[in-house]
């Protein structure tokens, strides 16, 4: 029997360049997933990501910690979003920011990239909405986690569109690394631990989610915090159009330039 092949580095990943192959092959499935299926995995990672910030939520309540420790404690429990759409299986819109290095490769039409996007957007939007809806149905916006809520979305729809846009685009950046690194994995252990460092590093450093603001933002008028839809879509749109820049451009065109898959000898 002939010896396993020892990587060098000591490491049991696959290979940036095999990386960048697995996802373009991931976004070519992405794009071509059917109507329902495609609907249905979009609002579950709504809900993924949006249980993720009401932890955060819970987290940042009352922690009697200074700024830094307890928002690297809320970044660490957010991290269980990401790692629910990735191990459960979701439709992520930041995530499938990555889909244009199929896309550069004319592997996925303009068409299909835009119908994937639309339809991981709405979806999350419902899924996010669903859970604030239960969250408020559960009477835990009565008390302190409300409190927090309302602080939380204030601060966010206090945020100008250039401020809003750049931590958009830092945000994904980091998200898709993180959805670039359980690529590299070989097993479910290796995807949770490749996901929490980067997703706590966006919290910590005070970042924009675009999903995740789909439920922060209405959670806190849930809580009764009068925020209106100017305010709400003065965070969103700028936010997710700075996600689309950092994950597309920062992260899929940046390595496609660096291994362009389809070409690879």
């Amino acid at each position: 029997m002939a010896d396993k092949k020892i990587d060098p580095t000591g490491l049991d990943a696959y290979k940036p360049a095999d990386v960048a192959l697995r996802i373009e092959e991931a976004g070519v499935r992405k794009a071509s997933l059917p109507a329902v299926p495609l609907a249905t995995l979009s609002v579950l990672a709504g809900v993924f990501i949006a249980l993720g910030a009401a932890a955060f939520t819970a987290a940042m309540t009352g922690t009697g910690l200074t700024f830094g420790p307890s928002r690297l404690l809320g970044g660490f429990v957010f991290s269980t979003g990401l790692i629910l759409v990735v191990v459960a299986g979701a439709e992520l819109f930041t995530g499938n920011a990555l889909i244009v290095m199929a896309w550069v490769d004319g592997r996925v039409s303009p068409g299909a990239l835009m119908r994937n996007w639309g339809y991981s957007y709405v979806g999350n939007f419902i899924g996010a909405l669903a859970v604030v809806a239960l969250m408020a149905l559960s009477g835990l916006f009565d008390g302190p986690l409300g409190e927090t809520a309302r602080k939380i979305a204030e601060a966010k729809s206090a945020l100008g569109p250039v401020e809003a846009f750049t931590r958009g685009l830092l945000c994904n950046m980091l998200v898709c690394l993180a959805v670039w690194l359980t690529f590299a994995a070989r097993s479910v252990t290796d995807k949770i631990l490749a996901i929490i460092l980067p997703i706590t590093a966006f919290v910590l450093l005070g970042y924009e989610h675009s999903v995740a603001n789909m439920y922060l933002i209405p959670a806190g008028w849930a809580a009764g915090l009068p925020v209106d839809l100017k305010g709400f879509l003065g965070n969103l749109i700028p936010v997710s159009l700075g996600n689309v820049a950092g994950g597309a451009g920062g992260v899929a065109l940046t390595y496609w330039l660096a291994y362009r898959p389809k070409g690879r000898g």
